[in-house]
């Protein structure tokens, strides 16, 4: 018995050495552009399922059929989701193409598991994923209205969703973020295909990657009429320090 038992120490004294050799060697790909073998992505997707089951068995969701809720939700959707998730008449963007494991699309597929899951999914991310755990800045009752809005999509129309993200005020979540009106640029970016929006120009890429919290009140501001760019060379320039 004392000889099995050194020998099966043995084993796996070897065995993690071997296992530690190759992983120090820098042979495993991390590369997100490498899939997983299918028994090691069956391995974490199992991992992933029963976990978020677990922990999301005692949530309770609200009545989530409230079209109020549905309109609060669409604005952060819009902001938050819909560049790696997509959105009703959204084309691929780089995002939801190049993130390794790749973001379910929430409007091609139904969304599998119950609103207390993706309640869950939402606050607290998924670890290696590309999943943000929005709760470190999103009170609770935020997510809830985009669980509420979730919903709806596998069946939403595109004309349905613009009305929506229309109708909402924007990104709004409670935890410091910029407050934008329906007409500011998220909405218009998540209706229009990605690769039609990289066309706006730099002005449309300087506004969308602005911090959130980072507008200020202007204390000065030119008039309309005090001449052109070219007779005020310094103009630019401050208007760049501006935002």
């Amino acid at each position: 018995m004392k000889k099995l038992l050194l020998g099966m120490c043995l084993a796996f004294m070897v065995l993690l050495a071997a296992g530690a050799g190759v992983i120090y060697s820098g042979v495993v790909s991390v590369a997100a552009d490498d899939p997983h073998g299918s028994w090691v992505h069956g391995i974490l997707e199992t991992a992933r399922e029963r976990s978020i089951e677990s922990h999301a068995s005692d949530i309770a969701a609200p009545p989530l059929d409230d079209e109020a809720m549905k309109v609060a939700g669409a604005g952060n959707y819009a902001s938050m989701c819909a560049s790696c998730h997509l959105a009703p008449g959204m084309q691929e963007t780089e995002l939801s193409k190049g993130l390794y494991p790749s973001p379910p699309n929430f409007v091609s597929s139904d969304m599998h598991g119950e609103p207390e899951e993706r309640f869950w999914v939402i606050k607290h991310g998924i670890k290696a994923s590309g999943m943000p755990a929005w709760g470190k800045s999103m009170q609770d009752e935020y997510i809830w209205q985009m669980v509420a809005f979730m919903q709806e999509l596998p069946d939403m129309s595109a004309a349905r969703y613009t009305a929506l993200v229309a109708a909402s005020d924007g990104h709004q979540h409670g935890g410091g973020e910029t407050a934008q009106s329906p007409s500011s640029h998220h909405d218009d970016d998540t209706r229009q295909p990605h690769h039609a929006r990289e066309a706006d120009g730099p002005a449309d890429l300087q506004d969308s990657h602005e911090p959130e919290g980072s507008h200020e009140p202007k204390e000065n501001h030119e008039p309309k009429d005090s001449g052109r760019a070219e007779d005020h060379p310094h103009s630019s320039h401050d208007a760049e320090h501006q935002h």
